[in-house]
């Protein structure tokens, strides 16, 4: 897909810019039509690095979304129209907002539903944002969608924030020892190798495989670092592929603690995004196709897929769910045959979504407390390693003297 920059005029006649991923100049002169525009000119944008890092400073965050909902369920909770709140919105917004909410506002001012203009930014806004939006368009309730949608959101980058910021500190931990001993290796120890070979040093195994280690890296490191790349683009390869994502899927919830932190991530997304599905009025069987289609694990996924399946059949979401015990603990499948009984969906879903993020927080921390002392073991033993190494020989020439 290549990117293109239009120059177009609205039904008002207002110069009207922006940008479209199309695979050729009349897919995109299409594309920008379908917005109700006039095409004035279309360019294609030459890719170079420059221009990559541009766009990607205009991608629209999860930050961005969340507060463009919340400003905007505001102003129509206070009686503004929608195309009002658009504008005021679009000159308020950061950069990386204000074409995609001028598209919007030229779609809605022309006769488009806010919903029909949201899905033409599949990479913005996300299949569950529309369909909420749609089900507050269908029944007059778009204020209360839209702040229930706000609070969602919301919550959902408080929790995300909990659990990345809960992680970096062993990841930044890990970075820096591999940095440290990959400086070690090639700059630090080839000068000690010297130092060793002008006096003859008698050098114990543990110096031998650490200088070693260090010939091998000093003629070979480009190597060693094109083939950790290629590693990992291979890996990202054969995640891509349907086998390869379900194999993966399979093993990280099999990860001791990781394992069961994902799990109950993943569940967390899917029980508070059906419960505000439910809430806002999009049926069941709507709720599962869309939430089967934005959560993060095949496994997950495809539980889903085929939950829906056999509610489509008559089945009670509870029996379905309790089919797949690999994707949905006893808990969840429990809770639901009581929203089942009971008519309170909605209720029942938001608990259960409440026990998981609370579940995940402890895990988070449970985590955290083994991957620390792991580390700072894992610390020890190759700064021992490094110091055996270097101080052994030096001291075996001091007492030769």
């Amino acid at each position: 897909m290549k990117r293109f920059t239009y120059r177009a005029k609205d039904v008002n006649g207002k110069l009207v810019t922006g940008e479209v991923e199309a695979s050729s100049l009349e897919h995109a002169a299409k594309l920008v039509r379908d917005r109700k525009l006039v095409v004035i000119s279309l360019t294609s944008q030459k890719e170079s690095v420059f221009t990559f890092f541009k766009r990607f400073g205009k991608r629209v965050s999860g930050g961005d979304i969340t507060a463009f909902t919340r400003q905007f369920a505001t102003m129509i909770n206070a009686g503004l129209p929608i195309t009002e709140s658009l504008s005021i919105l679009r000159l308020q917004s950061k950069p990386s907002m204000q074409g995609v909410l001028s598209q919007i506002l030229s779609d809605v001012e022309s006769g488009e539903s806010l919903s029909e203009s949201l899905s033409k930014n599949p990479k913005t806004f996300s299949p569950t944002y529309i369909a909420l939006i749609k089900a507050g368009e269908k029944g007059g309730v778009l204020d209360t969608v839209l702040t229930r949608l706000a609070d969602n959101l919301e919550k959902e980058q408080e929790f995300k924030g909990k659990v990345k910021g809960a992680l970096i500190y062993p990841i930044v931990i890990v970075i820096g020892m591999a940095v440290v001993g990959f400086i070690m290796i090639i700059f630090i120890v080839p000068k000690l190798t010297e130092l060793y070979t002008q006096f003859d040093a008698d050098l114990p195994l543990p110096t031998k495989v650490l200088i070693a280690i260090s010939d091998f890296m000093v003629k070979f490191w480009p190597i060693v670092i094109l083939a950790v790349f290629g590693a990992v683009n291979l890996f990202r390869i054969y995640r891509k592929t349907k086998t390869g994502r379900r194999k993966t899927d399979e093993l990280l919830f099999k990860i001791p603690i990781i394992g069961e932190l994902q799990k109950k991530v993943v569940l967390t997304e899917v029980s508070r995004t059906m419960s505000l599905m439910v809430g806002s009025g999009v049926s069941i069987l709507e709720g599962l196709s869309i939430t089967s289609g934005v959560v993060g694990n095949v496994i997950v996924s495809d539980a889903l897929k085929d939950s829906a399946k056999l509610v489509e059949k008559g089945f009670p979401l509870a029996f379905a769910f309790a089919r797949h015990s690999e994707a949905f603990p006893y808990l969840l499948s429990q809770m639901i045959a009581v929203g089942e009984e009971t008519g309170k969906m909605e209720e029942v879903l938001s608990k259960v979504s409440h026990i998981f993020e609370v579940e995940s927080d402890q895990k988070v921390k449970a985590l955290t407390s083994a991957v620390e002392p792991l580390i700072m073991v894992v610390l020890g033993i190759g700064v021992a390693f490094m110091v055996i190494s270097i101080i052994m020989p030096i001291y075996n020439l001091t007492n030769k003297f």
